[in-house]
């Protein structure tokens, strides 16, 4: 019997469908959408599926029928019959009753047309991303609360060396964490995102160059956090820049990737500056740049990219747990000089986060975080070299180097995100 994956998310949707009429669980294929909702299916909850040829038919031919009479409905991928977001807008506004409505999609919804102004302030929305190593850990990671708290938990690393290594280039997916044979891992892997690209990419955009799209993806995969150079990754393909943009604005709607704004002290700098790009999973990454754990050791460049994509995407499930309201950006200043991941809170707080695939930290490491620091002043509540390592280091004030595997080890009493 496969493996049950407890989510940190499942509290948050409990919540939202007692007090919203429209909850909406987004994110990647195969992250687990489906089995968290009918998780849910207490309380006289009926589930539907758009990915049956004939529900789906049913919904596009007469999206208000296809509602008619239901109090407590699942419909599953409901990207796929875009006309039913109108369709349960004008259900809602008859009867604002909470948990009307329990949505999956393995789009952002909220990037369809119309879709946000259907349901603004009628939906919350909640991200379910691939599984984090503190719900597989079963831990609850208190790295948010102690990095703006002036420094890490000083907590021993629970994985270094092959250990992290096997973790980075497994990731997330329920059905790669499954597969003990790394072969076995990187063949579904390959499938997925070959279906993805036949199927899903149709479903939200009209692509003229449809079988460009796995070229592109395997050539994005090369650019997983650099700087964002449509132009470039355009003529490797004969695409124009805007077309790239394009297709990777797609792969982004369908969560395979995401970019990273830039920091600056200067919000208005930040909208012109350039973006990075990040893939959601470092295990989808890891097979594209055919990085395995027996070449590892010859191809330690593209495992730091690697690395980098995996801790960003731990980050980024933290910060969507936590009861704060937290924004990532990466710094990068005239002098090239760089902070891999900016953590800021809602009040102007700043944690800068570092990125390092090896097993010692010196301090050339923190020059990008001795930079933030100025930049910041009094705002600057820390930074942290996340590296291979077994051990908390203090490395002048408010600089620290921690181990990876602090991102999700279990501290004290914190709750998940926090």
């Amino acid at each position: 019997m496969p493996r049950f994956y407890p989510r940190f998310d499942t509290r948050r949707v409990q919540t939202a469908l007692r007090d919203t009429p429209v909850v909406l669980l987004n994110g990647p294929r195969q992250s687990g959408k489906t089995t968290l909702a009918h998780n849910l299916l207490g309380a006289g909850r009926t589930f539907r599926t758009l990915d049956d040829d004939s529900t789906l038919a049913a919904a596009n031919t007469d999206p208000t029928g296809f509602l008619r009479g239901a109090r407590r409905l699942t419909i599953d991928e409901v990207q796929r019959a875009p006309a039913l977001l109108r369709a349960i807008k004008k259900v809602v506004d008859e009867d604002r009753q909470p948990g009307r409505f329990l949505l999956t999609g393995s789009t952002n919804v909220l990037s369809l047309p119309h879709a946000a102004d259907s349901l603004a302030g009628r939906m919350a929305v909640i991200d379910l991303l691939p599984l984090a190593q503190s719900e597989l850990a079963l831990t609850q990671p208190g790295f948010l609360r102690a990095a703006f708290a002036g420094a890490p938990s000083p907590l021993g690393a629970t994985a270094i060396g092959k250990a992290i290594e096997r973790i980075v280039l497994t990731g997330g997916y329920p059905e790669m964490l499954r597969r003990r044979d790394p072969a076995r891992r990187a063949e579904w892997a390959r499938n997925y995102l070959r279906a993805i690209v036949q199927r899903d990419v149709r479903d939200i955009a009209s692509v003229e160059k449809l079988g460009q799209m796995p070229r592109l993806l395997r050539a994005l995969a090369h650019y997983s956090g650099q700087l964002a150079n449509y132009s470039q990754l355009g003529g490797q393909l004969s695409l124009d820049a805007k077309t790239a943009r394009k297709y990777v604005d797609i792969f982004q709607q369908l969560f395979l990737v995401r970019s990273l704004e830039p920091w600056s002290a200067n919000r208005l700098t930040r909208l012109i500056k350039t973006p990075k790009l990040h893939f959601l999973d470092s295990g989808l990454l890891a097979v594209l740049l055919g990085v395995t754990e027996t070449n590892v050791a010859t191809r330690r460049k593209a495992f730091g990219a690697i690395l980098e994509s995996f801790v960003f995407a731990e980050i980024t499930k933290l910060v969507g747990w936590a009861a704060d309201d937290y924004q990532l950006y990466h710094y990068r200043d005239k002098d090239q000089d760089e902070v891999d991941i900016v953590i800021e809170s809602a009040a102007g707080d700043v944690v800068g986060v570092e990125v390092k695939a090896a097993a010692t930290a010196s301090a050339t490491d923190f020059r990008g975080l001795h930079k933030l620091a100025g930049t910041c002043g009094r705002r600057f509540r820390c930074g942290i070299v996340l590296y291979d390592g077994d051990t908390t280091l203090p490395f002048g004030p408010e600089l620290f180097a921690a181990p990876i595997s602090n991102l999700w080890a279990a501290a004290g009493a914190s709750s998940p995100g926090q």
